[in-house]
């Protein structure tokens, strides 16, 4: 580790989130560290949101405001302030979310200790809107695992899924500055991208403590993309997008694309003979998604990509008990 102490450069982009913005602020100011700098980017709020922030600013030297007349975006934000970013560390926090405590400092203490670790990511807990995101054992769990970038990398194609299940990391900001923005093109995916520039340039690590309390109401970015398909059709376009740019030079690029493209017409196989079982809507299109994509599923049901699930057996039981009227509940695709 090195002598001098580390700092770290935390955005908050806020949008008419003022019920929420106060403790938001009053997590990362509980930080303490004076090697901290906050800027709030606010996309025109009308509920006083920006009020809060510049009373926040007022009373903690760290925190800038820096409040837009017209709403911009999220991704705007975002990029924003990885601009803005000079500081050794850095995170986005949305101001519906929270830092757990010892989140910034078991982020920053890992990658000191690792150089080759670019970004820390834990485990989320979510809770609804309105709920008291009381302290929990999980929160103070010790222990991580360092993940080489090939391999973090892996777990997205093989899955089809994004293993940071959350909405913040921290990253080392010289990292941030070569993996880049954002892409605005990628309205529900944008992260599960740039995670995936972050695997393609370094190591990441896991830590076993949550390290992030998110919210999940009605104005969340992803409450828009609400069935299995459309989330298989945006993380598709994640990985094309990413495998059409930086994944493109990869030594491994064509086998992980195929992975990725297997993985995603595998589980739309499987969700659409769920539906089907449960005689749930939108089978036409997940059975339309993965033949268009695995035509030899029509012949040879991907039954490798089941039984690789830990959960299967499960879940097979769970949606014949929900057909024989055996009260499971469903469960999700």
């Amino acid at each position: 580790m090195s002598g001098t102490m580390a700092s770290i450069d935390i955005l908050v982009p806020s949008y008419n989130y003022a019920r929420y913005l106060d403790e938001c602020l009053d997590c990362i100011r509980s930080y303490g560290a004076p090697a901290m700098r906050v800027l709030v980017i606010d996309n025109a709020s009308t509920d006083g949101s920006v009020e809060i922030a510049r009373r926040h600013a007022r009373e903690d030297s760290r925190i800038e405001v820096r409040a837009r007349t017209r709403n911009l975006g999220s991704t705007s934000s975002f990029n924003e302030g990885i601009d803005w970013a000079g500081s050794d560390y850095f995170a986005v926090l949305c101001a519906d979310d929270l830092f757990t405590p010892g989140a910034l400092a078991r982020a920053i203490e890992i990658m000191e200790r690792h150089s080759n670790v670019n970004l820390v990511y834990g485990h989320t807990r979510f809770v609804m809107s309105g709920d008291n995101p009381a302290a929990e054992p999980e929160m103070l769990k010790q222990g991580y695992q360092v993940i080489a970038g090939g391999d973090f990398l892996e777990e997205f194609c093989r899955t089809g899924r994004n293993p940071v299940a959350g909405p913040a990391v921290v990253v080392r900001t010289s990292a941030q500055k070569r993996a880049g923005h954002y892409r605005a093109e990628l309205t529900h995916t944008d992260d599960v991208e740039l995670w995936m520039r972050f695997a393609a340039i370094g190591d990441v690590a896991r830590v076993d403590a949550t390290q992030v309390i998110s919210r999940i109401h009605g104005e969340n970015k992803s409450s828009a993309v609400r069935d299995v398909h459309m989330w298989n059709v945006e993380m598709e376009r994640a990985f094309n997008v990413f495998f059409a740019g930086p994944g493109a030079s990869l030594a491994q690029a064509k086998r992980l694309k195929g992975l990725a493209v297997n993985s995603l017409a595998a589980r739309a196989y499987w969700c659409a003979v769920s539906h089907l079982v449960r005689r749930e809507p939108g089978v036409s299109d997940l059975i339309r998604f993965a033949l268009s994509r695995r035509p030899s599923f029509a012949v040879v049901p991907p039954l490798g990509s089941l039984l690789a699930r830990g959960d299967a057996m499960d879940r097979i039981v769970a949606t014949l008990r929900s057909v024989t009227g055996g009260g499971a509940q469903s469960v999700r695709s």
